[in-house]
């Protein structure tokens, strides 16, 4: 095999928490900040943690905020989440191939392990590295390189993949090769500009470019 270990980013590239994401923003601001955002701006706060977000927007409220965003979150998770095609058969192919997978991901522990439950996959990850994980998330090296130390694998035999710039940024500054997924919100565009080393247009991509084809 070409790469050895996959490394995912978890909302937005293994399952559709974008409307979610927005719609949990988009509550906890519209009770801030009454008016000044609509659904469409909060697209904006996808992918940074929930601190840098909130520290930026309000750095006296920042645990004040979170909390509420994750209350609503929690309550709301199932119902506001969808599926991506091929994600599961992918995964389940990519391990069986002798792949090693991680997630490696700017949300907490509990809430990966939630949407891995969603979806029936959290067997199939080695390692998950999740914010209480890390002193510093992406674009920080810090969670890429933790996992690959936690999975024994060397940085030439990894991918980082994502679908936020912060996602390409880890894997450009862990000198891992950086996979953008064209089914990112932001569109392929935006993810090319941050230099990825691959662009993948559907999940069933990656057997091919594991395998080194």
């Amino acid at each position: 095999m070409r790469y050895e270990a996959l490394l995912f980013d978890f909302d937005g590239t293994l399952l559709n928490t974008n409307e979610l994401i927005l719609q949990s923003f988009h509550h906890v601001l519209n009770e801030r900040f009454p008016g000044q955002y609509q659904v469409a701006d909060c697209a904006q706060f996808i992918g940074p943690s929930l601190k840098q977000t909130f520290d930026a927007l309000a750095p006296s409220e920042t645990e004040q905020l979170i909390a509420a965003y994750r209350a609503f979150n929690e309550a709301n998770h199932d119902a506001l989440i969808t599926e991506y095609p091929h994600v599961v058969e992918t995964l389940t192919a990519l391990k069986a191939m002798g792949a090693k997978l991680a997630i490696v991901s700017t949300k907490r522990n509990d809430m990966i392990e939630l949407g891995l439950q969603r979806l029936g996959i959290t067997a199939l990850f080695d390692v998950k590295i999740g914010s209480d994980d890390v002193r510093h998330v992406k674009p920080h090296p810090e969670p890429v390189e933790l996992a690959l130390r936690q999975l024994g694998v060397t940085k030439d035999k990894a991918l980082m993949i994502g679908d936020n710039s912060h996602d390409i940024e880890a894997g450009n500054n862990a000198g891992v090769a950086s996979v953008g997924v064209a089914w990112a919100l932001k569109g392929e565009a935006y993810l090319r500009s941050f230099n990825p080393t691959y662009i993948v247009q559907d999940m069933r991509d990656f057997i091919p470019l594991v395998k080194g084809e």
